[in-house]
């Protein structure tokens, strides 16, 4: 039997700001299309590659070139502001983005199979571990787009509803590294701990110049003001550096030091294919999940329409790195397990706590919205021995 051939459009800024986050994304996907040559018969998908090179109106472009080369499926995008950008295309060409980021939440597009985490996913958790282990006053800083402002508007209305506060917000442009003005104002403050929406290279020279700060102010910077993030990677801690990658708390699905069968053999072989890094991360896992889905998908519709792949690919379970993965009918987004991590001197992360199952994705926070209750129902999370 003659395999079934499809192209693929894969579309991450592998330069640029946030060029590091984005290539682990790559690197995940090509893995996953590696794996799928080397494993099946019946499919051949050829991934399409194209680099935005973080230039939001080129997401537009690249976007409306590969969907009139008759490309029906893309796996891309890392920031909400390109996601946002591409999905009147896909809408229009009746095509689907696979969107393998985690982010604020508040969208179900038809046209989108979102394989990060929701903010019941990864916000919510981490409140939840803050405030019974870091205190009840926060202070937000992030880049100045549509990730930072609606994550930390989740994050503050949780806060308050459970008693904390938001003693200020700091907004940067990506990319901006001038920080210096927020540290003095985070240490003017003397917050319980940071939470940190920055991305790229703005993000990487905060944690190095809130590190110097706090050690020339006599602070053990960890201890006395942890930073926590929803981004933070075991490439990001690379960027960091030595001096300053320890002891930030990060809430996510995956971290590569997970210690299991799959995730290990997910470690092993990225490692192998990409020697050079960055390093494997939840990032990179999305995106290979986002293809490992996707072929599963096209293998059952046996066709590349949207309707057929997407009825499809909500009948799909796989064995991820993560642990079982799955999409919800109802919002196109993805059952993940939460987890809790804190990075280390050797730029991993020990993951400190974890949900005993995968969660049920919760865009729109309908049923844990801070709104509605001052004791939402959030994933419960274990302490991790």
């Amino acid at each position: 039997m003659l395999a079934k051939s499809y192209r693929i459009g894969v579309m991450f800024s592998s330069t640029g700001s946030y060029s590091v986050v984005a290539r682990s994304m790559l690197n995940g996907a090509l893995l996953a299309f590696q794996e799928l040559a080397e494993t099946r018969s019946d499919l051949a998908l050829e991934p399409v590659v194209v680099n935005p090179g973080g230039d939001l109106a080129r997401y537009g472009e690249l976007t409306r070139e590969l969907l009139g080369q008759g490309i029906r499926h893309v796996v891309g995008c890392y920031t909400s502001s390109s996601r946002k950008e591409v999905i009147p295309c896909f809408e229009k060409h009746d095509a689907l983005l696979w969107y393998p980021s985690h982010y604020e939440g508040f969208e179900s597009s038809n046209n989108v199979i979102y394989t990060g985490a929701a903010p019941n996913q990864h916000v919510l958790p981490l409140v939840d571990y803050l405030l019974d282990h870091g205190g009840s006053r926060a202070f937000c800083v992030g880049s100045n787009y549509i990730w930072a402002w609606e994550n930390n508007r989740i994050f503050r209305e949780t806060m308050m509803a459970r008693g904390g506060t938001v003693l200020a917000e700091r907004y940067f442009a990506v990319g901006d590294t001038e920080l210096q003005h927020v540290v003095a104002a985070i240490l003017a403050a003397r917050p319980d701990f940071v939470f940190n929406t920055l991305i790229g290279t703005s993000n990487y020279a905060f944690f190095r110049q809130f590190r110097q700060a706090c050690a020339a102010a006599g602070l053990d910077q960890p201890r006395d003001i942890p930073v926590a993030s929803c981004t933070l990677s075991e490439p990001e801690l690379e960027e960091i550096g030595s001096g300053a990658v320890d002891g930030h708390v990060s809430s996510s699905v995956y971290f590569s030091s997970l210690e299991s069968a799959a995730s290990a053999a997910f470690v092993k072989d990225y490692t192998a294919a990409f020697p050079n890094g960055p390093a494997p991360s939840a990032d990179a896992e999305a995106s290979y999940v986002a293809v490992k889905l996707l072929a599963l998908a096209l293998a059952e519709a046996g066709v590349d329409e949207v309707a057929a792949v997407k009825a499809a690919a909500t009948r799909q379970r796989l064995a991820a790195p993560q642990g079982e993965v799955w999409i919800d009918p109802q919002t196109l987004h993805a059952y993940l397990t939460p987890r809790i991590g804190r990075s280390n001197a050797h730029a991993r992360f020990d993951v400190i706590v974890e949900a005993p199952a995968p969660v049920c994705p919760d865009p729109y926070l309908v049923q844990s919205s801070p709104r509605y209750a001052l004791s939402p129902r959030l994933p419960q999370l274990k302490v991790v021995k």
